[in-house]
């Protein structure tokens, strides 16, 4: 059993083989998935695909890349929207000063406001961070010492710094597909010293398949690749990894705790 607990099924690189790719997921092990949000305007389109198939989870949010759409955007706009029972997380979210699409202001309010709907539904905060970790460390610091939070950092892929301030206040750390890089040894050696019970498996598809698919688009059963060399890191059994990696995903997903059971009418 393995949980892909980030990715973007509702991107248009899916529209064609939708169908094949859950086959593949089901065949590689793959029993839920997270749909995470990137713009809240098109949360309509993740609910269905939630509503068709009830083992993909939803989160709502705005990623710091479309910041800019929503200046004025406030923490009440998701929480309203996170009253649908398959939205179970708030994000992705966070800054991202790599690309900086969007204003690094506007990206640290649209942030804020996104942390402060996490601490009012107790729903986890789902976190992007690019070349920003001291900003982001900051604002996560500020504001759970006001009122704490959950939440993950998805897709780690930057300091030992970030993860253990992370680990500190209770986060998990999300394992993508750029663990298993030739050149991401530096990565690897962090991810040897996270707790079993604060990791996570991602694709993070259509982006970032891991090797040996890389240079393809990723889909939700190539997270068997990932969790496969976090658990030769971990040096634990294949099933091990992915039985407590699934397990910390309910953990932190409360709301998904049924597994995907749902009575759609």
């Amino acid at each position: 059993m393995l949980i892909d607990s980030h990715c973007h099924l509702d991107f248009n690189d899916f529209d064609e083989d939708f169908e094949d790719i859950l086959t593949r997921a089901r065949e590689a092990g793959v029993t839920a998935m997270l749909n995470a949000g990137n713009n809240i305007n098109e949360l309509e389109g993740q609910l269905e695909l939630s509503e068709t198939y009830p083992f993909i989870y939803t989160a709502v949010g705005v990623h710091p890349h479309n910041a800019a759409e929503y200046p004025d955007i406030k923490a009440q706009d998701f929480i309203e929207k996170s009253k649908h029972k398959k939205v179970v997380g708030i994000g992705e979210c966070g800054l991202d000063y790599y690309y900086d699409y969007s204003p690094k202001d506007v990206q640290h309010r649209v942030f804020v406001e996104q942390i402060i709907a996490a601490q009012e539904t107790g729903l986890p905060l789902i976190i992007h961070t690019r070349d920003a970790d001291d900003d982001t460390i900051a604002i996560l610091k500020e504001h759970y010492n006001q009122k704490p939070f959950t939440g993950e950092i998805h897709c780690f892929s930057t300091s030992r710094k970030l993860a253990e301030f992370a680990l500190s206040i209770g986060f998990y750390i999300s394992a993508s597909g750029i663990i298993t890089f030739n050149k991401s040894g530096e990565l690897r050696e962090i991810f040897k010293d996270i707790p079993l019970d604060r990791l996570l498996v991602e694709t993070d598809s259509p982006f970032l398949a891991p090797i040996p698919m890389r240079g393809r688009r990723n889909e939700p059963s190539y997270v068997r690749y990932t969790a496969e060399r976090l658990a030769q890191l971990k040096e634990i059994p294949f099933e091990k990894l992915a039985q407590i990696t699934s397990d910390n995903f309910h953990n932190l997903f409360r709301k998904a705790s049924d597994k995907g059971r749902y009575d759609y009418k």
